[in-house]
This record gives structure tokens, C-alpha cells and sequence, in this order.
């Protein structure tokens, strides 16, 4: 392609330019190049388009064997190696905002439809979806006083990011200029310096504030970001999102500037803006870019150099997802039915803390949902809120606990009565009570695994016949990264570990497993998207004729593995089978077996 380069008369790309080059590298036909040209010599279509972004429109497959979707990134890849240019995805996690938007100004990149991506001490990388268009980039070089290098970027991400990465950065310097002529403001920290001089913190309605707070939550749920975190510093603020259970750092902002987007935040969760000494819970429901609803709880916490907030978002899409869609196994599946077609006892749902515990009750409460059912719950706090639900919140302060919830809720006619945690005696005693009295309750415990939960309840002070006498089963559970489907790619198996995984069971060795590579669209981790693995105790006759005090926890798991019981690290070993992810992921969440012989 580059020996066609002077059929441009200034470098800019064209429609009849770019159809050529993908004809002639027969990625496309020459029925399909001219059904477009005629096609779009009898339409009204922006002629300012960039070709790239016509031709992934069209929903074309390439012609090469085997063929593979001609998508935009695709296009944007071939325009890279077409033109001997090195081909940069823009990832905003990694890209350092303020520096690159410090180097070159707006007006000036908007003129020539170019973006600073990456700046070092000598060098200057710049995106660009116009790789024959050269004059800006010696004139560039001398403005900058660095060396200019030149990458091919997605014409679509150039213009998101050019607006986006200049409005968050005039909307950072704004709050900090807006602040100078307000009065000092103490800031309640543990280590406190005395700054003479010093301004104070920018309003929370600040009309910059606002923005930043707008960008910063349509950012995380475009990441597909399960908590944000904003954590003060003694100069900056860092604010990182968790991906895929991971934290990423994603920006730092000045730390009078964090102040004002955690008051921000607070006074949307309708919490006490006031009041930074104490720990808080607040919750904010808004909408997605993409118009869903999506409901977020926060939390702060008093830390040595401020307050530090914490935002738990919760897709209400994950409501609607089947138990296949959680990582349910059709065995898993199958015995949870079971244990859920009984009209009354007590089910309960056990694991870590962020082992998506909450997501398989609400799932669950979902499914069993019917109009002629009464389904009431007592949480702390109100997560996931459902119309088909009659939900309570724990409020300590005015005497509103798991206990007092429950026997509130006892007196509301139900059928199905949600837990959010079973914590301590009294919660375990109204539970078992309301097993007793005909109801069929779910809960959540913090156990290692489905045996331990017997123990526990014991421990917490549930009187053993009584445990014997409601607990239906148990479901323990972890979450586990998927391998990114771009790159993963085969791997002999390990015999040793495999045998390791899965003993003592027998199961069938695989004839190959994948590993994690790492790409652009998984941010180099190799893993896009989590999936749980479980584990599944109904309790039969001869597990309840164990319930006592003096039980040893390996009876427990003796009677449960004669029962068939599929551990998780079956469950795990099930999903290293289906190529769904890999043994290191497994062993990240549960441990290794100390004895295999």
C-alpha cells in the first residue's frame, strides 16, 4: 500500500483509496468495494467520515480463509501494518491524562486530528488515524521539544478521547482555580499539617466537581468496574477501579480536589457531608451510558489523610441471569432445585467476602419469585432493590437488626425469607425459628467450604438438633477470571498438577487446556470477565445423624465426599476442562492439596 501513497493528494485518507488497499491485500472483494462506491455515490452520507469507520459499518467478513469480522479495530490494525506504523489501542486506565494534555493543546490536536498518548522525557507519542498526513509532526516536534513518534489509533477512540481527556483535564484545573478564592477549610486528618497559605477545598456543586464526578462513574461502568475505591493521600488522592476482582490505578488527583469529589459523592448517597470522623453507608442509583439503571452502595472510612470512599456497584442485569450464567453445572443446578423446592428449612449460600454471594441469593429469590409467593428480605445494607421483593434494611441505630428484622418479618405473612448474613446467636436462633415455623429461608455465612458451615453454625451458638433438624444444604462458592477469548491459546497439560487438582476424585484428563496470553481487549491480564465455581452439600440423613458438638470437621468432609459431594476444586478442575481458565486461577482462590497420596 505505501508505493500507492502518492494517488493522495495531501496524505488524507480516502473510501476509493482504502477499498483498494483491502482488495488488493484480498481482505475484501470486488463485488463488495463496488456494491459501497455505488451505494454511496446516491446517498446524502457525511462526506468527512473517515473511510475505516464506513467500511466496519457495513458488518462485512473478510474473504480471507478462515474469515474474521471486519470490525474497526480490525480495519485499524490492517491500516497500521499496511503503512509500516506501529498500531497503539488507547487504554484510559494506563494513559496519564494531565501530562499528555499539558504537552499539546486542544484547539492545536483537535486542528490536526491528532492525540498525545504517551510522554517521556524525550519522547512524545502521538495517535493518529491519518498515517500519510506528516506536515504536523516536525512542527510539532519543535513546539514540544521532544522527539515526535507516530502510532495509528481507532479514528472512533481519537475523537472520544480527545474530548474526553481535554474536558476531565479542564475540569481538574477549573475546580483548583475555582478554589483559590475560598476560605481554608481544616481537613480533618490524623497526621494534620499546618500549611500556611494554602487554599481550601473546591465546592462539592462545583460545576467542574460535577463533571469530574459525571466522567468518573461513566468510566467505571464503561471498564465494567465492580468497586471504585478514592483514597487519599498526603499529597495526592489515587482513585482505582477493580476489574475482573483486580484493582487498577486509575487516576491521581490533587488531594484538595479529592476532598471535593468525595463530598460530591456523599451528598449523593445522601450521607452527612459534614461529618468525616465517622464511617458511613449511603447508596446512589443512576443510569448507564447505555440508559440501564445501575445501583451503587457507598461506604467511607476515616483514614490517616482523610476519607476514604468506596463505591460497590451493582448491575440489576445480573438479576436476570440464569444459573448457567453464573457457572452453575447442570449437577449444581440440579441440587440446588432440589433444596429450593422445599416449603420450608434453611439454605444457605457460604463463602469470602466478594465471592458473589449476594448475586446467586438474589438469583435465586428472583427465580422462586411468583405472584402468589411472599418473598421478604432484612439486608445490610439494601443492595439489589426489587419490585418483586419486600425489602428491609438493618438500622442499629434505631434497633433494627437481622434478629428483630426477622421476627418483624415472621409477622408479615411470608413464604420465602431472605437473610442477608447469619453474624451471630441471635440471628442463627430466628433463622432456625422461622425453618420451624414453615418458612424457607436463605442466608449467607463466611465459611472455607460447604462441611465447615455446619461447624460454624455450632460455634455461633445454633443448638446442633436444631441445625439437624432445618438446614436443608449448603452452597459454597469463589469467583474465578475467565481467560480472554482473543488469546488464549493451547497448552499441553500438566499430568502432575492436573492429578494434584483433582485428587482424590477420578476425572477424565483433558487433552488440552489453554493458558493466558494477554491482549488489548483484556488489558494484557489474559482473563475478560469472572465466572463462579461451586460447591454443593445437601444434607442427607447420614450427614444429620453427625450434627453435634463433638464432630470432627473431617467427618464432615468424609461423610460429604461418600455422599458425592463435587468439591470446588472439582468444580474448578471442570472449568479448566471446558478451557474457561487455568490452573494458576484456580489455585488463586483455593488452596493446594498439602496431601495427595
Amino acid at each position: 500500500m505505501n508505493t500507492a501513497i502518492n494517488s493522495l493528494s495531501d496524505g488524507k485518507l480516502t473510501l476509493e483509496f482504502v477499498l483498494k488497499g483491502l482488495k488488493k491485500d484480498k481482505l475484501i472483494s470486488q463485488q463488495q468495494a463496488a456494491q459501497l462506491n455505488a451505494r454511496l455515490a446516491n446517498s446524502d452520507e457525511d462526506e468527512n467520515e473517515h473511510p475505516l469507520v464506513i467500511i466496519a459499518e457495513q458488518g462485512w467478513q473478510s474473504v480471507a480463509n478462515p474469515p474474521f469480522p471486519l470490525s474497526l479495530e480490525r480495519l485499524t490494525r490492517w491500516l497500521a501494518e499496511s503503512s509500516s506504523q506501529q498500531y497503539f489501542r488507547i487504554d484510559p486506565l494506563k494513559v496519564d491524562v494531565a501530562k499528555i494534555t499539558s504537552v499539546v493543546s486542544q484547539a492545536y490536536a483537535a486542528k490536526l486530528k491528532i492525540l498525545p498518548v504517551m510522554v517521556s522525557e524525550t519522547l512524545l507519542t502521538v495517535g493518529t488515524s491519518e498515517p500519510y498526513v506528516t506536515q504536523w509532526e516536525n512542527e510539532l516536534a519543535r513546539i514540544a521539544k521532544l522527539k515526535v513518534k507516530r502510532v495509528v489509533v481507532n479514528p472512533k477512540d481519537l475523537d472520544r478521547y480527545l474530548i474526553e481527556f481535554y474536558g476531565l483535564s479542564r475540569s481538574m484545573l477549573g475546580a483548583e482555580s475555582e478554589s483559590e478564592d475560598k476560605p481554608l477549610t481544616q481537613l480533618h486528618n490524623f497526621e494534620q499539617l499546618v500549611e500556611v497559605g494554602k487554599v481550601g477545598e473546591p465546592d462539592a456543586n462545583d460545576r467542574h466537581v460535577v463533571s469530574l464526578v459525571d466522567w468518573l462513574l461513566q468510566f467505571a461502568f464503561e471498564q465494567r468496574a465492580s468497586d471504585i475505591h478514592l483514597e487519599p493521600r498526603r499529597d495526592k488522592g489515587k482513585v482505582r477501579f477493580r476489574i475482573d476482582g483486580v484493582l487498577h490505578l486509575v487516576h491521581e488527583f490533587p488531594i484538595r480536589l479529592m476532598g471535593a469529589i468525595t463530598s460530591r459523592l456523599k451528598s449523593l448517597g445522601r450521607m452527612d457531608v459534614t461529618d468525616k470522623r465517622r464511617p458511613q453507608d449511603g447508596r446512589v442509583k443512576t443510569k448507564t451510558p447505555s440508559g440501564n439503571e445501575v445501583e451503587m452502595r457507598l461506604s467511607t472510612m476515616p483514614t490517616t489523610f482523610g476519607e476514604k470512599l468506596v463505591l460497590r456497584i451493582f448491575d440489576p442485569e445480573m438479576l436476570m441471569k440464569s444459573f448457567s450464567d453464573l457457572g452453575f453445572t447442570s449437577h449444581d443446578q440440579k441440587c440446588w432445585n432440589e433444596l429450593a423446592d422445599n416449603p420450608h428449612g434453611i439454605i444457605l449460600v457460604t463463602g469470602p467476602t466478594g465471592s458473589g454471594k449476594t448475586t446467586t441469593l438474589y438469583s435465586a429469590l428472583k427465580q422462586l419469585a411468583r405472584p402468589e409467593i411472599n418473598v421478604c428480605t432484612i439486608e445490610d445494607p439494601i443492595e439489589l432493590v426489587d419490585s418483586q421483593f419486600n425489602q428491609m434494611q438493618v438500622q442499629p441505630g434505631i434497633d433494627v437488626t437481622f434478629a428483630s428484622g426477622v421476627r418483624t418479618l415472621l409477622r408479615q405473612d411470608p413464604d420465602i425469607i431472605m437473610i442477608g448474613e447469619i453474624r451471630d446467636k441471635e440471628t442463627a436462633e430466628v433463622a432456625v425459628q422461622a425453618a420451624l415455623t414453615g418458612h424457607l429461608v436463605l442466608s449467607s455465612l463466611h465459611t472455607n467450604d460447604a462441611p465447615a458451615t455446619i461447624t460454624r453454625l455450632i460455634e455461633i451458638g445454633a443448638q446442633p438438633y436444631l441445625v439437624g433438624a432445618t438446614l436443608l444444604g449448603v452452597l459454597a462458592q469463589r469467583l474465578i477470571r475467565v481467560l480472554c477469548p482473543h488469546c488464549k491459546i493451547e497448552n499441553k497439560i500438566d499430568t502432575r498438577a492436573w492429578q494434584t487438582l483433582i485428587f482424590p476424585a477420578k476425572i477424565k484428563i483433558p487433552h488440552n487446556t489453554y493458558q493466558a496470553v494477554g491482549c488489548d481487549e483484556c488489558r494484557h491480564t489474559g482473563y475478560m470477565g469472572r465466572i463462579g465455581i461451586y460447591e454443593a452439600l445437601p444434607i442427607d440423613g447420614n450427614i444429620r445423624k453427625l450434627i453435634n458438638t463433638s464432630t470432627d470437621l473431617s467427618e464432615y468432609h468424609n461423610a460429604a465426599e461418600k455422599q458425592g459431594m463435587r468439591n470446588l476444586r472439582i468444580s474448578g478442575a471442570q472449568k479448566i476442562a471446558e478451557g474457561l481458565t487455568t490452573l494458576e486461577e484456580i489455585y488463586s482462590v483455593i488452596p493446594p492439596q498439602k496431601d495427595n497420596k
